[in-house]
């Protein structure tokens, strides 16, 4: 029997159990009566079935679930990975359209991260499996047909806020039609809108601290009031709408600690306002052992070696863009400015490194070098920062342009407010 035909007989005993088993006791009892009825000939079992191992369970893989969902991603941030984690629970591969820097201009105003790094930042989150460069802004006929047809999407995601083009219209209205779209909750309190305003106010706030101290014009007191005011002013501006609760930390956990014989690295850092210089290093640093611990310091040790206006984002936020990375194995929350050797012992820690590139202000400035004892031990090393990107320079590009950013983020923010105006509760992560 060739093996097509005997496939065809395990597929029919697969989809049709019933039929067969009827079938098998049918030529069992004739099998019994031959010898009352010897006019009929019955073929022996064997010799229709000539190997009884191909009933063995046979494994019938199913056809995995491809969603697909795009974005500028400028400004990366938690909400946009929590974002992505939910539309990966919706599959079972993710596929992430990032916008082209003309698509952005055209419809939301300049992009601050470039195409470069912005897929640098999609493609470091744990959740994405594909990413296709320079998307469009809005989900036409064409692009819809090629992303059913080349990429194998089932179904297109977006969050439950509206995306509306210049014109007005729904930039999913033909997902939508076609019945091939699903939505998810829209991650509350952080956008790339609120995260520019938090850069110009943070400069606005140096900027006044800065003319205060060399102005001659007020008294010691005068000054000392403008300041507090201005501090008020730009916290105000600052404010995070984040509330941050024990079951988002574990979404966004491996879960998972290090084996009895792990080699653990670790670096450490504020990771403020997550960006691809930052993945980059985090990548390297992986690869020098097998897990990867990342402390990432508190908000009060980031303002006191960088300034009152530092963070720009606050200690939860920043764990959670560091936790969604995904060459990232576990984070220390809060961690301490010096390496100390108690640390070391209790997170089994078998090397500390820090990048070339940081901060110029949060290098190993005054007396203390936080590194001392893994510099003592022989366990500290040096690595290339892939990249020459800081925090400082990347919120330097929207300073530079801030009267664009400026125009643009009153007409955004004008939108979120009617947003969390009309909200309503959602159910969903």
């Amino acid at each position: 029997m060739d093996f097509d035909g005997v496939n065809s007989i395990w597929d029919g005993v697969y989809y049709h159990p019933h039929l067969f088993g009827g079938l098998m006791l049918t030529a069992a009892l004739l099998g019994l009566s031959t010898s009352y009825l010897a006019g009929i000939s019955v073929p022996q079992l064997p010799y229709v079935f000539p190997d009884l191992r191909l009933f063995q369970k046979k494994k019938y893989q199913k056809r995995r679930v491809r969603v697909y969902m795009d974005g500028c991603f400028d400004l990366m941030h938690y909400g946009h990975a929590n974002a992505l984690r939910q539309a990966k629970a919706l599959g079972d591969e993710l596929v992430v359209g990032v916008v082209s820097d003309e698509q952005i201009v055209a419809n939301k105003g300049p992009p601050v991260l470039s195409m470069e790094e912005r897929l640098t930042l999609v493609s470091g989150l744990k959740w994405v499996d594909e990413v296709i460069a320079d998307a469009p802004y809005e989900i036409t006929e064409e692009f819809m047909k090629r992303l059913f047809n080349d990429h194998k999407i089932d179904y297109i995601i977006h969050g439950d806020d509206p995306c509306l083009l210049p014109d007005g219209t729904d930039a999913y209205a033909l997902a939508k039609s076609a019945g091939r779209y699903k939505q998810i909750k829209r991650t509350e309190g952080v956008s790339s809108t609120d995260i520019v305003g938090r850069i110009l106010a943070s400069h606005k706030d140096s900027k006044s601290s800065q003319d205060d101290n060399i102005s001659s014009q007020h008294t010691e007191t005068d000054n000392m009031n403008k300041l507090e005011n201005d501090k008020k002013v730009a916290n105000s501006q600052q404010m995070s709408h984040f509330l941050p609760t024990s079951r988002r930390i574990v979404q966004f956990s491996n879960g998972k600690g290090p084996g009895p014989n792990a080699r653990v690295v670790y670096i450490d850092g504020a990771f403020d306002l997550f960006h691809a210089g930052h993945v980059e290093i985090l990548k390297n640093a992986r690869k020098l052992g097998d897990f990867l611990l990342v402390g990432i310091y508190a908000d009060q040790t980031i303002s006191e070696h960088r300034g009152s206006h530092f963070p720009l984002m606050h200690l939860h936020e920043r764990s959670l863009s560091v936790l969604a990375c995904r060459h990232v194995d576990e984070v220390i929350i809060g961690a301490p400015w010096e390496v100390t050797k108690d640390m070391i012992t209790t997170f089994n820690i078998s090397m500390v490194v820090h990048g070339t590139v940081s901060e110029k202000n949060s290098t190993l400035n005054g007396a203390v070098d936080p590194y001392a004892v893994p510099k003592s031990m022989g366990i500290f090393r040096m690595i290339e920062s892939p990249k020459d990107i800081t925090t400082t320079s990347v919120a330097q590009r929207i300073v530079v342009n801030h009267e664009i950013y400026q125009k643009r983020n009153a007409k955004k923010e004008a939108s979120e407010k009617k947003y969390y105006a009309q909200k309503t509760y959602i159910t969903g992560d």
